[in-house]
């Protein structure tokens, strides 16, 4: 099985880490192929940058399908242009924030998204109503900090994230949390073990979300 995950951002030490992620949880036999986008946003904070990298995903999709690949993910927890993207192939294509909700949905009665920057916020709602995940999800937490500060280690992102993420389970009262960076899915782990909870970054689910849909012969929709 040969899984394109695609990085809508152009930042390729995020796209590093998205690649090594999903191959940590892909099946033996799976082969995962990570990019970028030759261009568009370094990183997607805003309805403009989303649209903007809605592009650059479709086009990875389309030569995509001239290569073969038996899967998608779209590595953004804004999941820019999944809905077009399943016009485009048979093939399942899979959202990181879709995957993350619907995993925690599995796992817990509620759960928190810690997501940057603030002004992000209206987006992380829409993607909440448009999954039917509101009874779901307890609460949507906004860092005021951008995405890139992720790939600088000197800003403290990860204490920042980390204090954010034991205010939600102690005062929205969720069962765990969801990353919404895909530059967070190297931290995954450690955050986990210090939280004492689950913490979901979006890239292993929607890849094992891709692999079973596959397995399953499950198609997607293109039209």
């Amino acid at each position: 099985m040969r899984i394109k995950v695609i990085n809508p951002n152009t930042t390729l030490s995020m796209t590093e880490k998205i690649r090594a992620a999903a191959t940590s949880v892909a099946a033996p036999g799976t082969e995962i192929f990570a990019v970028s986008p030759a261009e568009g946003p370094r990183s997607i904070e805003t309805a403009y940058h989303e649209a903007q990298a809605a592009i650059g995903v479709l086009e990875e999709i389309a030569r995509g399908e001239e290569q073969g690949f038996d899967g998608y993910v779209i590595a953004c927890f804004g999941d820019p242009g999944l809905f077009a993207a399943r016009e485009l192939t048979c093939a399942p294509v899979v959202g990181i924030a879709e995957a993350a909700m619907h995993m925690a949905s599995f796992i817990s009665d509620g759960f928190s998204i810690i997501s940057m920057p603030y002004h992000a916020l209206s987006g992380m709602e829409r993607l909440v109503r448009t999954y039917g995940m509101q009874a779901k999800c307890r609460r949507i937490r906004m860092l005021d900090m951008p995405v890139l500060d992720l790939e600088d280690a000197p800003s403290g992102s990860y204490r920042l994230v980390l204090d954010e993420c034991r205010r939600a389970l102690n005062e929205d009262h969720s069962d765990c949390v969801l990353l919404g960076c895909a530059g967070l899915s190297d931290v995954t782990a450690s955050l986990s073990r210090e939280l004492g909870a689950p913490a979901i970054d979006g890239v292993g689910p929607a890849v094992k979300t891709v692999e079973s849909l596959v397995v399953l012969g499950l198609p997607g929709r293109a039209r």
